[in-house]
């Protein structure tokens, strides 16, 4: 399936925005080599033949955040349940875009398994099936 992405660049570790169409191999191979690299990393995907919503996810060290962003009917961002790999109270920083941002443990995944999380919806198109949705408050904030 052909997606439109964006990403961190591994050379410079800046998120460049503009959109790149390619199949989602090349989506899977730019997060490798974020890894490899160890650099932390934010990625945007979206299907554009599908109309998709579009799934960021922030990654730093062994941890990610998952962000949905709807832009219609009503433009909404909602977080990813967490896989419970850091207790909820705690707090995890990941980027988002270039920044880093404060998460409470509850919408944090092990970096791995978001990671296949965010496959899967390469694969399917479908956000809804990856796991509960919280809706975003505010900046950074879970429900």
């Amino acid at each position: 399936m052909d997606v439109v992405w964006s990403a961190t660049e591994a050379g410079s570790r800046r998120f460049r925005p503009a959109p790149v169409p390619s199949d989602a191999a090349a989506v899977d191979d730019r997060f490798r080599q974020l890894r490899r690299r160890r650099v932390r990393g934010y990625i945007e995907v979206e299907i554009p033949e599908i109309a998709s919503p579009r799934l960021a996810i922030g990654f730093r060290g062994e941890y990610a955040v998952i962000h949905l962003l709807v832009v219609s009917p009503v433009a909404q961002s909602f977080l990813l349940a967490g896989d419970r790999s850091v207790p909820d109270e705690a707090y995890v920083q990941v980027p988002v875009m270039d920044e880093l941002a404060r998460f409470t443990g509850d919408v944090v995944l092990e970096v791995h398994r978001a990671w296949e999380l965010v496959r899967a919806f390469l694969r399917h198109g479908q956000a809804g099936e990856l796991g509960e949705w919280r809706a975003l408050r505010g900046p950074h904030q879970s429900a």
